[in-house]
């Protein structure tokens, strides 16, 4: 039976096993849940085909969001008693959002926050007053919506929304339910035809660093780029933006005057005027000065449009605002899986979910001032249609003593990872993926193949599972078994999962002395924010619990 059959046949299960429930009393599990949000993903066999439809008939995705929408029983107009502040771009997107949901929230505002995608725990994606939504309340809200969306369903087409269309609309739904001051909204990909763009009157919007990323649906220009990104823009609607590029900059500005709105580029964060001195921020990087500041402007617009009851045509803004005090919200801030770093004895890792070249030179910059000299691991992946290659270049200065591959997968047995399934791309996939960076990795660093290094480890009953030895590269077939290799029993967190999840064979626990003498260990994780993820779940436990 295919994944897309089980899938179906699990939905309808689980909508069965609901309205049972509900006659008899039962309450809903989390995990319950998760499994029925997991049918709504997009399966590798028609993946392709949903990505030509959203390239060819764009603007039909908002219009089937509406709809979808409507059979909640929400609407766009309520929408509009969210108080909404959206957030587009390339990069630091999410980071620009964590910092503006934690200024206001000091100000005593009770705050929802959207963002994606997810680190451990799907719920990590709604947050009331900066903290993923309780088990209870998602479960609660899951079904809410779930069931009505089911309920409406028929055989003339009209199905059931996918996986981060769904999650968009609980997460309105949980907002007008909890009853938030305002609502955070990052954008999922680009802009003008996300689904977080049925948004009509946000108060105020953000835009910021622009790259390029997710060309086959955003186009293969920074220009294109832009203009998608743009598309959040709304009539009169205030308009931030952190310093861009000539050319992107110039569509911006293009766009802000055929939509009708002002459009405003942030000043760097040491013009603001403080008698504080330097401002440290809770988000390492230089790259996060920018975020910041683009987060104080939209904070301090809407503080202006909340004082003067929301209405937006009193606004006095004629100019971005430098003399606001700088928020100790800004120092507090807590992003996970950006730019940061945990010390875990020996071992110490710097997690960064960088994807892209513009990113990727940001994290380079970043581990390179954190680091002494110690022992270098790098332990990367990548997804979708990112360039490995041109990231793995930008790496290869920081002289790793290790290269390490694995795929987005924490462990081999998947009944427990309900939160991080993921059945968009299949396991093959992911396993060619790493043998390739693992080849790049090679030729970039003149690294030689040693012959007969090649060891094959099985799980009984599961799929063949490959580690392959190189000299200083290695690929593992899950998360966990990356980990316990790299950290070699001195990481006590790690070491109290019990005793390693693999066997290896002992020419490749003999080149791991290094990482066992060595005073310090430093570990890099980067190439996608799913990696990091998967990490995190086993290095901060607190997060999956």
């Amino acid at each position: 039976m295919s994944r897309a059959q089980v899938a179906c046949q699990l939905h309808s299960q689980c909508c069965r096993d609901y309205s049972s429930r509900l006659l008899h009393g039962f309450k809903f599990t989390l995990l319950y849940s998760l499994c029925a949000l997991n049918t709504l993903q997009t399966n590798v066999s028609v993946l392709d085909q949903v990505q030509r439809e959203r390239s060819e008939l764009p603007e039909l995705q908002l219009q089937a969001m509406r709809g979808f929408l409507h059979r909640t029983g929400l609407t766009v107009d309520k929408l509009d008693h969210l108080n909404i502040i959206h957030v587009t771009g390339t990069k630091g997107k999410g980071s620009t959002c964590a910092f503006t949901e934690r200024i206001l929230r000091d100000y005593g505002f009770r705050t929802g926050f959207y963002s994606s995608p997810h680190l451990v725990q799907v719920r990590e994606r709604i947050r009331i007053n900066g903290q993923p939504i309780s088990k209870e309340l998602f479960t609660k809200y899951f079904w809410e919506v779930f069931s009505q969306l089911d309920a409406t369903k028929d055989s003339h087409g009209v199905n059931m929304p996918a996986y981060f269309r769904f999650l968009t609309i609980l997460a309105f739904h949980v907002f007008l339910q909890e009853r938030v001051d305002l609502a955070v909204i990052e954008v999922g990909i680009g802009g003008a035809y996300d689904c977080t763009n049925i948004i009509r009157k946000p108060w105020v919007c953000g835009i910021s660093s622009l790259g390029i990323d997710h060309t086959s649906i955003l186009g293969n220009t920074i220009e294109e780029i832009a203009w998608q990104k743009a598309g959040i823009f709304k009539p009169g609607v205030p308009v931030f933006t952190v310093k861009q590029l000539d050319r992107p900059m110039t569509v911006l500005q293009d766009r802000a005057k055929e939509i009708g709105c002002p459009l405003w580029v942030c000043p760097d964060l040491e013009q603001y005027e403080s008698g504080a001195g330097p401002l440290s921020l809770g988000l390492a990087g230089q790259q996060q000065r920018c975020n910041a500041s683009l987060a104080l402007q939209l904070s301090k617009t809407w503080l202006q449009r909340y004082r003067q009851s929301g209405d937006l045509s009193h606004t006095s803004l004629t100019s971005p605002l430098i003399s606001l005090p700088l928020s100790p919200g800004l120092e507090v801030t807590e992003w996970p899986g950006r730019t940061q770093t945990l010390r875990h004895g020996p071992v110490t890792y710097y997690l960064d979910g960088a994807h892209t070249t513009g990113s990727m030179q940001a994290c380079v910059h970043w581990f390179s001032q954190e680091i002494h000299p110690v022992i270098r691991v790098l332990l990367f992946n990548t997804t979708g249609e990112r360039d490995s290659a041109a990231m793995l270049k930008l790496l290869e200065p920081c002289q790793f003593d290790f290269a390490v591959f694995c795929p987005n997968i924490t462990e081999t047995i998947t009944e427990n990872n309900a939160d991080q399934q993921n059945f968009n791309v299949s396991v093959e996939n992911m396993l060619t993926r790493c043998l390739d960076n693992q080849i790049s990795w090679q030729s970039l660093s003149g690294t030689e193949t040693k012959q007969g290094s090649e060891s094959e480890l099985l799980i009984k009953g599961r799929l063949p599972l490959l580690a392959k030895t190189r000299t200083h590269t290695m690929v593992f077939p899950c998360i966990l078994s990356a980990l316990q290799w790299i950290s070699q029993g001195r990481d006590a967190v790690l070491a109290a999962a019990g005793s390693p999840y693999l066997p290896v064979q002992p020419s490749v626990t003999a080149k791991a002395e290094p990482l066992r003498e060595a005073a310090q260990v430093s570990v890099l994780v980067t190439g996608s924010l799913h990696l990091v993820g998967g990490v995190l779940k086993y290095l901060d436990p607190s997060l999956a619990s």
